[in-house]
């Protein structure tokens, strides 16, 4: 018998040795791929809606249809004033609103009525407009004094609760509880996670959090409380001037790797909630840079249509079309754009408006409905 077992043993280790082979080395063994397959026409074709100085009529939405747009992004505005001071105001905390009239209650009910009659849904976006002397921007946005928190907090809460509100009267379709907080999304994660929860008795649809592309979305920690990973997805594609779409296709492989394993990680969909792209031949190198404000003259140097439209097709076809990828909404969309400052000649402004890039979001928005 014990010959019998050793001639066993002799035989079944070199088996097991090669079916191990056979598992590391196959797709038995591979990365693990995420379960979620969000289907082409329920993803985002978005646009980030600029709200009007003045009411917006209803055929700049009925506009948006025959450009194959299914969703608008609205944002409101609270105030600071310096990166350590604790107190957040707005149109939210006055009894009689005022601003633009595409920023206050009135106007963002408007639009989303004339949106949902014409088969278009709505995130209502609130953000932070930071104004510091020190030049910080809202990612560092951090209190000095646990007293200091304690009252960011409170304001940011009577913020974000009067827009859940707003939210749920007009049923928007999705509301974003923060863009680009970074230091206060480290500091501060159970004071997030508490308001997530009071949202939540105010407003029934799905939340996200819009989170800068560098290292922000993978610092945040309460991704498991929402429903949607949001991103500024602003990734550098390309270090080259006026590159080529293959240029920028390459410049999505380890930002695709990334989020897919991050999506993986939480088991929640990815959202660009901003993604856009300056009409300039360096669109692709930093794209998260505002434009310059600079004469008409020295706006012809830099300007380009085609490095713009471009990066917008490496976009759609590197990103669209992955099962665990939401949409997008691009920065920005401008109602009433031929009266507007922003249409004069060689605009180097993120918008695709009246540019080559307004045609290949048509074209490849449509491969999507």
């Amino acid at each position: 018998m014990r010959k019998h077992y050793k001639k066993l043993g002799i035989t079944v280790i070199p088996v097991l040795l090669i079916a191990a082979f056979y598992f590391i080395f196959s797709g038995s063994y591979s990365t693990p791929k995420s379960l979620i397959n969000i289907a082409n026409h329920e993803k985002h074709r978005g646009v980030c809606w600029v709200g009007s100085s003045r009411e917006v009529a209803e055929a700049e939405i009925i506009a948006l249809v025959a450009k194959n747009i299914n969703w608008i992004s609205q944002t409101p505005f609270g105030w600071q004033t310096g990166y350590d001071n604790p107190e957040v105001t707005g149109n939210h905390s006055r009894g009689e609103q005022n601003g633009w009239w595409g920023e206050r209650d009135e106007g963002l009910k408007i639009t989303t009525k004339y949106a949902k009659e014409n088969g278009i849904k709505t995130i209502l976006k609130p953000h932070i407009w930071l104004r510091d002397q020190e030049g910080k921007w809202r990612g560092e946005i951090k209190m000095k004094t646990e007293e200091d928190w304690q009252k960011w907090f409170s304001d940011y809460e009577g913020f974000m609760l009067h827009y859940a509100q707003v939210a749920e009267d007009a049923q928007m379709e999705m509301l974003c509880i923060g863009t680009e907080l970074h230091q206060t999304c480290i500091d501060r994660e159970e004071d997030w996670r508490k308001l997530i929860a009071k949202i939540r008795t105010i407003y029934s649809g799905p939340l996200t959090y819009a989170a800068n592309f560098s290292d922000e979305y993978q610092d945040v920690k309460f991704w498991d409380a929402l429903d949607y990973i949001g991103v500024q997805g602003y990734f550098p594609l390309t270090d080259k001037e006026n590159p080529t779409v293959e240029d920028l296709r390459k410049g999505w492989a380890k930002p695709l790797k990334d989020l897919e394993a991050f999506s993986i990680q939480y088991n929640k969909p990815i959202l660009f909630t901003e993604v856009g792209y300056k009409s300039t031949k360096d669109a692709g190198i930093d794209p998260w840079e505002w434009p310059q404000r600079i004469n008409a003259e020295e706006r012809e140097k830099i300007f380009s249509e085609e490095t713009q439209a471009n990066a917008y097709q490496a976009l759609f076809d590197e990103v669209m079309d992955e099962p665990w990828f939401a949409g997008v909404h691009i920065w920005k969309w401008y109602p009433n754009y031929t009266n507007s400052r922003n249409s004069s000649e060689f605009n180097i402004d993120f918008t695709p408006q009246q540019k080559q890039a307004e045609q290949v979001i048509i074209d490849s928005f449509s491969k999507f409905k």
